[in-house]
């Protein structure tokens, strides 16, 4: 793992860089792009009966060209003379009672990688100011996203007002990250892999997953990160095979394993970790083998991780490597190529093999097809080719538990083509492994790839943790 990125965040977050990038997309369809980019941030929304305001997440196109993590706040980006404006809210007296006072106009322009800042109160003057028409500029044009634009603001001297480029730009802009981005995704991995550190030393001792959750998210927020990217999946036994398991209440008694799919938030940029372990400190046979099969979809993965790869083709070797594993350990039978083409595999690893990363934990950029008809790819969140500098999870799986015999197994053993090459017997052996899924954060270089995940997957070092305590 790189050494300085703590330095790179000592800097401010290259919002006008982002923009500039932002024109660049707008202009690969749109070559003569001009006039100006309008954002607005998320505003603050109260609570129903409740005089609380509900928990604030910054709308994310507005955050990529601004940096700016404050509710209730305007951009504009003139796209001519690249200069960005941010608009904050006054100053309310009334607030300065219960909240203290906000940022100012001169803090801000410290704080942010902008040019001017000025009060929302004055969006509509600037607007008009921007969308009049002079003769260097005969025709004005103002780009925004449908939906994101309030009532009360005024395109209305604007010639030509574009709602259908902006978000998409944005979109494809995000999947390639910056230096100071990857920095953030690194820093939100390096806490989260301490919180999964934390959770193995517990796990022995923990009777339920609810304290197991509170292991993970006690740590990140001991270690400055307050905000989790999504909500943590921590699953013991078969209920690990159910993908969005979210309860996180069960007790552990006599289960096997532990899946743990949790990551933290480190300035609105995610990590997205995977571990699964066994409770004990020591994995049964079918666990393990289980488990190798799925490291070594991952590791073998991740090695064919670089610029210009297809997606498609590493999603498609993954099914290839399960397909051997399973046949290897007979759960499976017949014919490799036969069992590929025929899609059985899809019933043990139905979901894709990542996505992108970045502000979202299923990031922007990967163009999915969720039309598809082909029931091996319809999932799978990222289609084509890898461009250097995204960010991507690897997350084989394999699952096995009777939630999935009823809905996505039991229809291949009832038809008697598909059938023939599922040994229900052995397969019968390995219920309470529940499901496996090894997740790792990977950034996509020219000749290769960096792993930023440093949470423990070997298997010896995971279980010295959890038997130590």
């Amino acid at each position: 793992m790189a050494t300085n990125y703590e330095e790179i965040l000592k800097g401010k977050y290259p919002a006008k860089a982002h923009a500039k990038h932002v024109v660049e997309q707008l202009r690969l369809k749109n070559p003569d792009a001009s006039g100006v980019i309008y954002l607005e941030g998320r505003a603050t929304k109260m609570l129903e009966d409740s005089d609380a305001a509900e928990p604030f997440r910054q709308r994310r196109p507005f955050f990529y060209i601004t940096g700016c993590p404050l509710p209730d706040c305007y951009v504009i980006y003139d796209i001519d003379n690249h200069h960005t404006t941010l608009f904050i809210p006054p100053i309310d007296a009334d607030d300065v009672i219960w909240s203290g006072l906000p940022v100012s106009p001169e803090q801000a322009l410290e704080l942010y990688d902008v040019d001017e800042v000025k009060f929302t109160t004055d969006i509509n003057a600037e607007l008009a100011r921007l969308g009049k028409s002079t003769p260097s500029r005969p025709k004005t044009t103002v780009y925004a996203i449908p939906e994101q634009v309030s009532d009360h603001v005024s395109f209305l001297e604007f010639d030509d007002k574009r709602l259908d480029a902006l978000r998409t730009a944005i979109e494809d802009a995000r999947a390639v990250k910056s230096d100071y981005e990857v920095a953030l995704i690194r820093k939100a991995n390096e806490v989260s892999s301490a919180a999964h550190r934390a959770v193995m030393a517990r796990a022995r001792t923990a009777r339920n997953e609810t304290e197991l959750e509170a292991v993970f998210k006690g740590t990140c927020i001991a270690l400055g990160a307050k905000k989790q990217a999504y909500d943590a999946i921590v699953a013991s036994g078969r209920t690990a095979a159910t993908l969005h398991y979210g309860r996180n209440d069960a007790d552990m008694a006599g289960r096997l394993n532990l899946l743990l799919d949790a990551g933290a938030e480190w300035d609105c940029y995610a990590a997205d970790i995977t571990r699964t372990f066994p409770i004990s400190g020591a994995f049964s046979k079918e666990s393990r083998e289980i488990y190798d099969v799925v490291l070594r979809m991952q590791l073998e993965s991740i090695a064919r991780c670089r610029e210009g790869a297809v997606w498609d083709d590493i999603h498609a070797d993954a099914h290839r490597l399960a397909i051997d594993g399973l046949l290897r350990l007979g759960i499976l039978r017949g014919d490799e190529r036969e069992i590929f083409d025929r899609r059985v595999s899809v019933a043990f690893f139905p979901h894709g093999l990542g996505h992108m990363l970045g502000m979202d934990t299923h990031d922007t950029g990967g163009h999915p097809d969720y039309a598809d008809k082909d029931t091996m790819f319809r999932y799978l969140r990222i289609r084509g080719k890898l461009p250097a500098g995204a960010v991507v999870t690897v997350e084989p799986g394999i699952a096995e538990k009777i939630y999935f015999c009823e809905f996505i197994i039991k229809p291949y053993l009832e038809d008697p083509e598909l059938s023939k090459y599922i040994d229900v017997d052995v397969l019968n052996k390995y219920w309470d492994v529940g499901g496996v899924r090894i997740e790792d954060n990977i950034l996509i270089k020219p000749g290769g790839y960096e792993n930023l995940t440093p949470a423990v997957k070997d298997v010896a070092e995971m279980e010295k943790i959890i038997s130590s305590g």
